[in-house]
This record gives structure tokens, C-alpha cells and sequence, in this order.
């Protein structure tokens, strides 16, 4: 089946040349980044905040200041790489303009990210779009990410456990506490998900972590259906700190 399986990708390849993730440069072979966007983006390790996965200049036990401050309902939270100038372009092409052919790979990175959440976890919820922005926009990215993850872990995927009950303006400009005003109350766990939800180990998945306040609404919605523990994995977050796009 492989030997029969290559002819045929060897064609889609020539017709449908891979791109790099980040520029859409044509690259070979195909997976993920070209030669000049790799060393840009930056992918996070240790040493991170051992709960919201901030980047740390040192190891410690203890969480960061923020998380002391702050009364998640997240247990933890990871992210594969920042968000910043040399993910951007990335980011924007799985949000905006239909490059779901890099799923694949970025779920890998989600992965590695989020070893120790998935080892626990007994199903991945997406954050959701309204239904207005999912029909405007065909698809949902978090879900897409969340429906990978799922094959390469072998943790089952919820992707429509969680609805958006009201259209939430743009989160973009928005304070810290304005963006947890503008979450607040807006995701619920859909009936007919309630008992696989109660007294489940549960994993958020989301593309981008600017403040972690969506994330936090969908965990609060979660924990309020009964989920034993929520934690969350994105593709990048926000550094603490930086400004608010």
C-alpha cells in the first residue's frame, strides 16, 4: 500500500508544491518550516512557570507572580512556541487563510508541549467559534488542531463539546480585565456532553494565548459541568508582559 501510495504523492506534490508554514515559500521536502522561518520562531522549554508555562529566566518550583495573583481555574497551561514577530505569519495562515494542510504538524508541536497534560487527559474540548464566525469563517482552527491531536495521542477529541452562547466582540485592544468582562459567562458545555464532561480530566486546545482569559472562561464553563481537573495546550502564547494586540 505505501509503494502503491508514493506515485500518488509524488503527483499531488508537483501539482500542489508544500509551503513553508510561516512565508508559503514553495519548500521540499514538505513539513512544516523553510530553512529561513525555522530559527525565528521561537518554541518554548524550559525553564517555564510550572502552572501557566510563561517563560521563566530560571528554574523554580513555585509559580510566577501572576499565577500567584490570579485564581485560574487552569491547572496548567503550555504553549509550543510565542507569538510574536517570527510566529505571526504562521498564526494569521491557520486563522485566516484556509493553510490547514500544516494541521498535521503543528499538532506534533502541540505534542511535545503538552507530553504531560495528554498522559492525563481523557478528552481534548476546542474553544469554540460562534456560529456567526464559524459560518464566516468554514472552520473552526482550535478544532482542527484538537481533531489532530487526537490521532497522534490517542485522546478523544470533543469538538463541538463547547458552544459559544453569545458573539463576544473582538478581543483585540482590550485590557486584561476587559477581555475577562468581554469571556465572562459566554461558553457552556452542551447538553448532550454532560456526563462524558463530569468527572473527566479535560484538555483545552486553542491556537493563541494572549491573556489566557478565554481560556479561562471555557474552564470555568467546564469545571461548572462537573470536569474533575482543565488544563489547556496552544500553538503559541503572548509573552507576559508584551502589549495586547
Amino acid at each position: 500500500a505505501g509503494r502503491a501510495a508514493a506515485p500518488l504523492s509524488h503527483a499531488l506534490n508537483l501539482a500542489l508544491p508544500p509551503r513553508c508554514l510561516s512565508c508559503q515559500e514553495p519548500m521540499a521536502p514538505p513539513g512544516g518550516l523553510c530553512p529561513d522561518c525555522w530559527p525565528a520562531v521561537r518554541f518554548l522549554a524550559e525553564p517555564l512557570c510550572p502552572r501557566c508555562g510563561s517563560p521563566l529566566e530560571q528554574v523554580q518550583a513555585e509559580p510566577c507572580g501572576h499565577c500567584q495573583a490570579s485564581h485560574s481555574p487552569l491547572q496548567q497551561t503550555r504553549a509550543a512556541m510565542l507569538y510574536d514577530d517570527g510566529s505571526r505569519d504562521l498564526v494569521l495562515h491557520l486563522k485566516h487563510a484556509d493553510a490547514l494542510a500544516g494541521v498535521p504538524v503543528m499538532a506534533r508541536w502541540l505534542q511535545r508541549a503538552g507530553a504531560e497534560q495528554l498522559r492525563q487527559a481523557d478528552f481534548l474540548v476546542p474553544v469554540p467559534l460562534h456560529w456567526t464566525r464559524l459560518f464566516k469563517r468554514r472552520y473552526n482552527q482550535s478544532a482542527e488542531l484538537a481533531r489532530a491531536l487526537g490521532r497522534l495521542s490517542n485522546v478523544k477529541a470533543l469538538p463541538d463539546a463547547l458552544a459559544r452562547t453569545r458573539r463576544t466582540p473582538s478581543q483585540g485592544g482590550l485590557s486584561r480585565q476587559q477581555r475577562k468582562a468581554n469571556v465572562r459567562d459566554a461558553f457552556a458545555v452542551k447538553d448532550r456532553y454532560r456526563e462524558r464532561i463530569n468527572g473527566a480530566n479535560i484538555v483545552l486546545i486553542d491556537d493563541v494565548i494572549t491573556t489566557g482569559a478565554t481560556l479561562e472562561a471555557c474552564g470555568d464553563a467546564l469545571l461548572d459541568a462537573g470536569a474533575a481537573q482543565v488544563t489547556a495546550v496552544a500553538l503559541a502564547r503572548v509573552a507576559r508582559g508584551a502589549a495586547l494586540a
